[in-house]
């Protein structure tokens, strides 16, 4: 391959990536029923509760075909979404840090399966999350999922 064509491969490959990036959004302030097809008259699968964080597969213009942080694919009704991000504790227990480094003052310790509202991405590896109390910190992002 000519140095041309591998410039071109390689800017396909950047592009590519950029553009599979995840899209993430929650489950908005009530819980919702979670189906196999975009209909209401199909299988209910679960109820998913406030904040729950999912990854848009398929959007369509009611409907929105989504993962949840176990894998499983589901529908929702789109107008049960919310932007407003969030992401769940994948490790059976993690500290919310005062500051974005190991060491720092926990502010809270939360469990498994907890859904936090991401606030911002901050630096090196950490979000500043919310908690529904209130509280505010610092967490490991490969701690938990929907980032």
């Amino acid at each position: 391959m000519s140095m041309r064509g591998a410039l071109v491969v390689c800017s396909l490959l950047c592009m590519m990536g950029g553009a599979q990036a995840a899209d993430f959004r929650s489950v908005g302030p009530a819980p919702v029923v979670m189906y196999d097809a975009p209909s209401r008259s199909a299988k209910r699968l679960y109820v998913a509760s406030p904040l729950y964080p999912l990854e848009v597969i398929v959007n369509l213009e009611a409907w929105v075909k989504v993962r949840d942080h176990t894998g499983a694919l589901s529908w929702v009704e789109k107008k049960q979404l919310s932007e407003r991000r969030s992401v769940l504790v994948t490790s059976p227990t993690i500290d919310v840090l005062a500051r974005p480094e190991e060491g720092a003052p926990s502010v809270l310790q939360i469990g498994q399966d907890v859904a936090l509202e991401l606030v911002e991405v901050s630096t090196a590896g950490w979000l500043r999350v919310r908690h529904d109390s209130g509280a505010t910190g610092f967490v490991r992002a490969n701690a938990v999922w929907g980032r």
